[in-house]
């Protein structure tokens, strides 16, 4: 079972993750509140494969629940309307930020404050994860959507104590009296409008009903047709809502996919953003440690021809993600594995400009540019680096990931060659494919490449893989760590030593076919 932890503040959020088996939380990322954080972490969920997320619950020295606690609770219950199917779960916290810090401190290493809402969110998901271990997973209780109408900011009850209403409320009232002037009064018509708004359906429900919006169609045909079909309580509340919000001609045709669980808000919300169906969409997945070459396998694979995609792969990009890659380098590196949606039909161009879009977020997101250069390295230069730890480190943790980056740190600041196989396959990959001329890997270690660096010095002279997020961020914030080897033994593990005597032991030990296999 994969988790995420959140540490959830008003202008970060930390994250970290972990594997039920596992049972060792890990600090991930840092996230800004700045109105995208809710797709960020939905993004995270599909790149992690998690399906259950654990939400810091502040509570005071006394035990007690604070305003934060509140803020928690609603970024919980939001989190939950947007991820249905995910379990979400809070955790009591106390003083956790103050406990990262402190541990950043006895590191004796640079950190930012980001850092510290991240290893927050280790202390939190590690807490839970020790809750779990002393209980079943089905007695602990996840945040319902059921829970959001008990939930109301403290924030939000001053203003209502204070009776300071907006003009939408004065509209409310204003229309809920037209409507309602002979029958009940203001108090009833409010009573019946916040109602109306509501889901048919409290419960958690996976499955919807398709609806469909017409070219043409009036918000009165939708309201109507919505209740017809069962999936609002009525179509004069839906009428009031979009008048109010002024959202009458936002609304998009198209079909839509429709949850009974959904309120009046969330499906108006959906029609504005045009949130439709995707009949005539495609998913295509690069994966971290892909090159060039296997991508452009994939794209032949979807219906691309060689031609339009040698044009791509060749057109000069004005993108901030290639900002610093040299003019005649080539893309490898920069073409961001993840799993996209495209419409059919789409240029590979675009393509490929999505990735880059995806690149420069993580660039972003992980202020990679600036740790890069704390460690005397260009953001080109740190791809080269991640791009190594991704091929030899692979599907394995973000731990051993760290690991190798301070072995290839600390044999560049000494001297010592990186020694890496992999550039060595890289390069025999560009020159020799088919192994006609380095048959043997003796002849295949001395081949006179840029790439090899078992012959040449520092790093290689390019990215020989795309590099995950996680590889990214291990080039820059490598572990602290003596180790000068590293291999991978036949089980699939790293193995570690300082120096070639203990190298040479493991891989004796632990390396006896993997160590032999042809470059």
């Amino acid at each position: 079972m994969k988790i995420l932890g959140l540490d959830v503040g008003t202008k970060r959020i930390g994250v970290s993750k972990a594997d039920s088996s596992v049972k060792i939380a890990v600090p991930h990322t840092t996230i800004d509140v700045d109105g995208k954080e809710f797709d960020q972490i939905i993004h995270l969920t599909e790149i992690y494969n998690a399906n259950h997320i654990v939400v810091g619950l502040p509570r005071n020295s006394g035990g007690e629940e604070t305003e934060q606690s509140t803020y928690s609770r609603e970024f919980a219950i939001r989190l939950k309307t947007l991820l249905p199917d995910a379990k979400i779960y809070l955790q009591d916290e106390s003083l956790t930020s103050v406990e990262a810090e402190n541990r950043l401190k006895a590191r004796q290493k640079p950190y930012q404050k980001g850092d510290i809402d991240a290893e927050a969110a280790t202390i939190i998901l590690q807490d839970f994860l020790e809750t779990l271990a002393k209980n079943d997973l089905s007695l602990l209780n996840p945040v319902e959507l059921s829970d959001s109408t008990l939930k109301i900011s403290k924030k939000n009850r001053k203003k209502a104590k204070k009776g300071k209403k907006s003009k939408k409320h004065i509209l409310i009232i204003i229309l809920i009296a037209f409507f309602f002037l002979v029958g009940g009064g203001l108090l009833g018509g409010s009573l019946w409008y916040n109602s109306a708004l509501g889901p048919v359906s409290t419960e958690d429900l996976a499955t919807g009903q398709e609806f469909v919006i017409s070219d043409g169609e009036s918000v009165s045909d939708v309201a109507a047709n919505l209740e017809e079909t069962g999936l609002i309580k009525n179509a004069l509340a839906f009428r009031i809502y979009v008048k109010l919000n002024n959202f009458g001609d936002q609304l998009k045709s198209g079909k839509y996919l429709i949850l009974p669980n959904m309120s009046i808000e969330e499906i108006v919300r959906e029609f504005v953003e045009g949130n439709v169906m995707k009949d005539n969409v495609f998913s295509f997945t690069i994966l971290p440690g892909e090159t060039l070459s296997d991508i452009k396998k994939r794209l032949l694979n979807v219906g691309y021809s060689e031609e339009e995609i040698d044009k791509a792969f060749n057109t000069k990009y004005n993108h901030p993600a290639l900002a610093g890659k040299p003019e005649d380098a080539s893309l490898e590196g920069y073409v961001f594995g993840e799993t996209y949606e495209f419409y059919i039909g789409e240029t590979v161009e675009n393509i490929l400009k999505t990735t880059f879009d995806q690149l420069q977020l993580v660039i972003e997101r992980n202020n990679l540019e600036q740790k890069f250069a704390e460690r005397g390295l260009t953001l080109h230069q740190g791809i080269i680096l991640a791009s190594i730890i991704q091929k030899e480190v692979g599907q394995l943790s973000f731990e051993d990931k760290t690991i190798v980056a301070q072995i290839f740190y600390s044999r560049l600041e000494i001297g010592l060659n990186l020694g890496s196989d992999v550039t060595v396959t890289y390069a025999l990959n560009q020159i020799d494919p088919e192994r006609t001329v380095y048959t043997d890997n003796q002849s295949a270690l001395a081949v006179d490449s840029c790439y090899n660096t078992r012959l040449y010095s520092g790093l290689p002279c390019g990215p020989i893989s795309s590099p995950g997020e996680e590889a990214l961020l291990a080039a820059a914030s490598p572990a602290d760590t003596s180790y000068l080897y590293f291999l991978t033994g036949d089980d699939g593990l790293m193995y570690y030593s300082s120096t070639e005597y203990e190298h040479n032991s493991n891989i004796i030990q632990h390396c006896s076919d993997l160590c032999n296999t042809a470059l």
